[in-house]
């Protein structure tokens, strides 16, 4: 057997190795000019286990002890696997370390049948994902999965952007992608590239007597199916930015 050595280039680094190359570690994140990334795509860093539902009545210690359960088990239900972070289904919804104002956010995710997830922005309900294979129940008239994902799910019944003005999701099997802008409580959202939410006010769901909250974090809903995410991208808008867009919209 004849041993041989090789280099190669990369971004400027010679990197040698024994007979044939070991596969390189996986490259960073590239997000889009003006946009920074959210999920490394190795780890769990950045994020942890909050399931709001699940606390939002206790007080004192039990509130406590509650959080750090639900911390403690996020690494449970939650991996990294071909740089997607993954949830089986189960467990406290992936959240981030830090909260977030105004901003655009990009996202791409993959789910299966039966699938009911969603995305919490400001720690708020949420830009629904659905299985829009379902058909409609006379039974439970207001849940409409069947007009699909993108839709601002936790407003009230009938009220704008609850429902996504067009049915965009791609088949099982497929990434679909998401652009969600919110300044103040306004919202709009993108599902592959088609217009689902226009400038709706996206309203409080824990109060909807009030705004939503200046700041939050931003959530990844695990509610019985597996789904995985990848390439999470934020872009934070500036006020000034977030006064023209609000101006030009109207």
């Amino acid at each position: 057997m004849r041993i041989f050595y090789r280099s190669v280039v990369l971004s400027g680094l010679i990197v040698f190795g024994l007979g044939v190359l070991s596969p390189l570690l996986a490259a960073d994140p590239q997000p889009p000019e003006g946009f920074r990334a959210l999920f490394n795509g190795k780890d769990l860093t950045g994020w942890y286990g909050w399931n709001p539902h699940a606390s939002v009545k206790l007080e004192g210690e039990k509130k406590k002890e509650n959080l750090a359960k639900q911390r403690k088990e996020f690494p449970e239900n939650w991996t990294v696997e071909n740089r997607e972070l993954v949830n089986d289904g189960h467990g406290p919804y992936a959240t981030t370390d830090e909260e977030f104002g105004d901003i655009e956010l990009l996202i791409e995710y993959k789910t299966v049948a039966g699938a009911d997830s969603g995305i919490y922005l400001r720690g708020t309900p949420q830009v629904q994902i659905w299985d829009s294979n379902q058909k409609f129940d006379p039974k439970r008239p207001t849940r409409r999965p069947h007009l699909g994902s993108g839709g601002l799910f936790n407003n009230a019944p009938d009220a704008p952007g609850r429902d996504p003005a067009v049915l965009a999701d791609r088949p099982f099997g497929e990434w679909n992608t998401l652009r969600i802008r919110q300044i103040g409580d306004h919202t709009w959202v993108w599902l592959n590239d088609k217009l689902t939410v226009d400038n709706a006010v996206m309203e409080n769901y824990w109060d909807r007597s009030i705004p939503l909250p200046e700041k939050g974090p931003i959530m990844l809903q695990t509610h019985g199916g597996e789904i995985r995410w990848r390439n999470i991208y934020v872009h934070e808008i500036s006020p000034e930015e977030g006064k023209k867009i609000l101006a030009d919209a109207k």
